[in-house]
């Protein structure tokens, strides 16, 4: 256990983290979907790699997490601040800034794609929406982002 964890612990809680934009919450998710993973070892296929298993559990969380915030937000329950962005030597504070303006969604898709490196197939796989669906994500999300990078670079 503690070997899966060291190894799949750092790329996990990023992943939250650019989708949730929430240290205390990116944290929360990701331990629980660890938790969520020992407790269904049991189902897993050990064919498999675990990380895509795990990335699984940890993306539809963050999602959900998401989500369920943005309605918090309609119904004016308060929410609390965000944390400022954790630096990543792969993602510059401008990039990660940016992901802001996607939906949830977009920015699972994006995440899987350029953090973790899955291919539109295994997204497609790990989210269980269609390809098409993944390829749309992911190209409405880089439109959005190139045209929020512009906007910055321009304002700057």
């Amino acid at each position: 256990m503690e070997a899966l964890f060291r190894v799949h612990w750092p790329p996990a809680h990023r992943a939250a983290f650019l989708i949730v934009r929430d240290a205390a919450a990116a944290e929360d998710i990701a331990q629980e979907a660890f938790l969520a993973a020992i407790r269904a070892l049991d189902r897993f296929d050990r064919r498999r790699p675990f990380g895509p298993w795990l990335h699984r559990i940890v993306v539809n969380r963050a999602i959900d997490w998401t989500r369920a915030r943005a309605l918090r937000r309609e119904v004016g329950e308060p929410v609390e601040s965000e944390a400022p962005p954790q630096r990543d030597v792969a993602w510059s504070d401008t990039i990660v800034a940016a992901l802001a303006v996607l939906d949830a969604d977009q920015r699972a898709a994006v995440v899987l794609r350029h953090l973790l490196e899955y291919t539109p197939g295994e997204i497609a796989e790990l989210l269980e929406v269609p390809r098409g669906t993944v390829n749309s994500r992911l190209r409405r999300a880089l439109d959005r982002l190139a045209t929020e990078l512009a906007d910055e670079e321009g304002g700057s």
